[in-house]
């Protein structure tokens, strides 16, 4: 197993961030409408979502990665973490978080950044959301350095640090 990876919650932009990938919850047909991913679009430009699109439908579970655009952070990898049928199936989440961060071996990623997967449309609660995206960061074998987990509302980065406390981990 991989040594621990370094998990810091930060409240603010995802698209902002400088790191080698950021992870945004997507649909089966990766259009970048919602929450994070759309703000990855806005900021890096519409090329992001094509590519995205190119590669669809992708079933719930899995995840795709695209070139980044003009944004810092070298990849966007979308993870479909609920379908359209809103349905919030952990195992599915888990999944698709897990094929998000298998990308982290060929793309030799060490340092990428994720939005709180399922809660765009309200299919997972924010404190469900939190916790399977943690235990699946800290259960992961991907050779990460370190997980900037980001949140746009005070509720869910207190959501994120309190899963992070339950998983034995210092609250960042």
């Amino acid at each position: 197993m991989a040594p621990p990876i370094e998990i810091d919650v930060w409240q603010g932009d995802l698209a902002e961030l400088e790191v080698d990938a950021l992870v945004v919850s997507a649909t089966e047909t990766l259009f970048m409408t919602a929450g994070p991913a759309a703000a990855v679009k806005r900021h890096g430009g519409e090329e992001i979502e094509r590519a995205a699109v190119d590669q669809g439908p992708v079933p719930t579970g899995m995840a795709i990665v695209t070139h980044a655009g003009s944004l810092a952070a070298g990849y966007v990898i979308h993870a479909v973490a609920v379908g359209h049928d809103r349905i919030p199936d952990p195992e599915r989440l888990t999944a698709a978080v897990r094929a998000a961060l298998a990308f982290a071996v060929p793309l030799q990623l060490r340092r990428i950044a994720v939005a709180l997967p399922g809660i765009e449309f309200g299919a997972f609660t924010v404190d469900d959301a939190a916790r399977l995206l943690i235990e699946s960061l800290r259960t992961t074998d991907a050779p990460l350095e370190s997980v900037v987990v980001t949140t746009i509302h005070a509720h869910e980065t207190e959501a994120v640090r309190a899963a992070l406390v339950h998983a034995g981990s210092p609250a960042a």
